[in-house]
């Protein structure tokens, strides 16, 4: 498993050029890709794709609105209870309101959630990094809502949103070599939508937009002041998160 994420890691430029730079609160970093992918176990024979499965009523839904429109997305704190509560209530206590998209890169990632505004930023609710919340079940397909980390249970407040339209070709021949990691249908459907599989067990993935996707498409297409930072050069910002209801913060305890 070590072996092959970092390979992944290695066949994208996107990522490369994302990882390098970046605070210990930013995106995720190299070094922490060996450390945890190393202690990734093999995929469950009962994996679901819950993802692209019909967003079910009682779901908890954000409606993230920006300066440049708003896209929706399902949160999953049966996976990911932390990384959800902690997006949850910093959201309704206003936390993100005002805060810049700083790391926009186009067929990648759009990242958010640092009131420094550069990546250097932002802690969790509980004042301290939390753990990493890792299943077979969510992967960093293009619409994913993840984690952003400066390696092994770093986490904070900032996440992003995977953009990637399409998976590199050495990449995808790479996992079609490791099926004991990546199952043919994740394979199949990182072919058919795109996203960053070299992100898998290394961010926790936490909810996946499922009404908008023009809109990240937009922010992630912005220019940007150079290719070091990846910053916007006209500010994106978050307006507004809200919900379609409480999250029962009991359903997520321990």
């Amino acid at each position: 498993m070590k072996k092959i994420l970092i390979l992944l890691c290695a066949a994208s430029l996107c990522a490369a050029a994302v990882l390098s730079g970046c605070d210990s609160r930013g995106g995720a970093d190299s070094s922490a890709s060996e450390e945890t992918s190393s202690e990734t176990s093999s995929v469950s024979d009962e994996m679901e794709l819950v993802q692209f499965e019909e967003v079910d009523p009682d779901a908890l839904i954000a409606t993230i609105k920006t300066s440049m429109g708003e896209f929706k997305a399902v949160l999953y704190p049966q996976y990911a209870p932390k990384a959800v509560e902690n997006f949850y209530t910093h959201a309704v206590d206003g936390y993100y309101n005002g805060l810049n998209f700083h790391r926009v890169i186009s067929n990648y990632i759009i990242q958010t959630g640092d009131p420094n505004n550069d990546g250097t930023g932002g802690e969790s609710i509980w004042g301290e990094p939390f753990e990493d919340e890792f299943t077979d079940d969510l992967w960093n397909f293009r619409g994913a809502l993840s984690m952003a980390n400066g390696g092994k249970n770093t986490n904070g407040s900032q996440f992003f949103i995977v953009q990637a339209t399409e998976v590199p070709a050495e990449t995808l021949e790479e996992m079609e070599q490791h099926s004991d990691i990546f199952p043919q249908e994740v394979i199949d459907r990182y072919k058919e939508v795109g996203g960053t599989p070299w992100l898998d067990h290394v961010n926790t993935v936490f909810g996946h937009v499922y009404s908008g996707m023009g809109t990240v498409d937009k922010i992630a297409g912005a220019e940007v002041e150079d290719e070091e930072t990846y910053q916007p050069k006209d500010k994106i910002i978050i307006e507004s998160i809200s919900f379609n209801q409480e999250l029962d913060v009991s359903s997520t305890a321990e």
